[in-house]
């Protein structure tokens, strides 16, 4: 038996973030997770636009709105959320609907987003298309013990995936997620905030998912985590008052957002980067806000965004990178 599998096999609830959080590297970090070929077809590319409702305002966005994208069309920044997909059985997912791949030792198994950077090579030939075969790679690059605010303990782990087509890598993908302590008691959903003016800005679109476009998002990223769709997990379990909307979503309207905005460079360029960073949750049915800002005081040409919700609470900040 290895010692790895000894360890697994062997964890308690007195397992230590330290401990866990070595274990992880220790048992990915000298090797790629997974790699993974596929072939970028052109109906996700369409189900996706037509899932985040897209108005016709590009070429790309035509070209899938109106029926089957041809070959050789571009994928929208983001879009490549809704490939290479997670490949379990039912029986192989947590509680709470993940999946367990990246789990370090129990009990620290409660997973949630909490941010990241994509990273795009600008030349038109390194553009993810469809109809192009990509390999993802991926990979952890770190994982250590952090304290919250509140006093616990979590493991804040990086993940990194890269997608490469024949004419080379098109995109980095850079993935924070937090691992806390597994719930061992049901939480009470806190009472809904007030509601204050949403604010205002240069630019700005504002939003209210329903559950058919959670459903919908989960269906295309094949995307069992419970917080999504499990009105009853959300709010007896887990303590939110409603549905969790994707935090890919967010991102991806983001990155909409600022292709609407700069419709002039797409959609043969993509920006140089977006990092963001998850700050609280917004829920299904609540009215949010995208605001889009162009930063005159970054070195190079730069865009803030941010997600303000009904109540006033930052939801997403993140910076854009042309």
């Amino acid at each position: 038996m290895s010692r790895v599998f000894r360890r697994l096999a062997s964890t308690t609830s007195k397992t230590s973030a330290s401990d866990a959080a070595a274990e992880i590297l220790q048992r990915f970090l000298n090797k790629p997770i997974s790699v993974r070929e596929q072939l970028i077809d052109a109906n996700q590319a369409r189900l996706l636009s037509l899932a985040l409702g897209r108005p016709k305002l590009h070429e790309t966005d035509k070209l899938l709105a109106d029926g089957t994208p041809m070959k050789g069309t571009p994928l929208p920044p983001g879009y490549h959320w809704v490939y290479f997909t997670p490949q379990f059985l039912e029986q192989d997912l947590g509680s709470d609907g993940t999946d367990k791949t990246l789990n370090p030792l129990a009990p620290w198994t409660r997973r949630m987003w909490a941010g990241g950077e994509l990273q795009w090579q600008q030349g038109a030939a390194q553009l993810l298309r469809v109809g192009s075969t990509v390999t993802e790679i991926t990979r952890i690059v770190s994982a250590e013990a952090k304290t919250m605010r509140n006093g616990e303990s979590m493991i804040l782990a990086g993940l990194e995936k890269t997608y490469e087509s024949d004419n080379g890598v098109g995109l980095i993908d850079k993935r924070s997620w937090v691992f806390q302590h597994a719930l061992t008691e049901k939480k009470s959903p806190p009472p809904t905030p007030e509601e204050k003016p949403l604010p205002e800005g240069t630019h700005t679109r504002d939003f209210c998912q329903t559950d058919v476009s959670l459903f919908r998002f989960s269906a295309l990223t094949y995307n069992a985590h419970k917080i999504h769709y499990s009105r009853d997990w959300c709010q007896n379990v887990e303590g939110h008052r409603d549905l969790v909307v994707h935090g890919p979503l967010n991102l991806l309207n983001i990155l909409d957002f600022y292709r609407d905005v700069n419709e002039h460079s797409f959609p043969e360029t993509v920006p140089k980067s977006i990092a963001y960073r998850a700050q609280s949750p917004l829920y299904v049915g609540e009215k949010y806000r995208i605001l889009l800002e162009k930063d005159a005081a970054a070195e190079r040409p730069s865009w803030k965004a941010e997600i303000v919700d009904f109540s006033g609470k930052t939801g997403v900040k993140g910076t854009i990178v042309e």
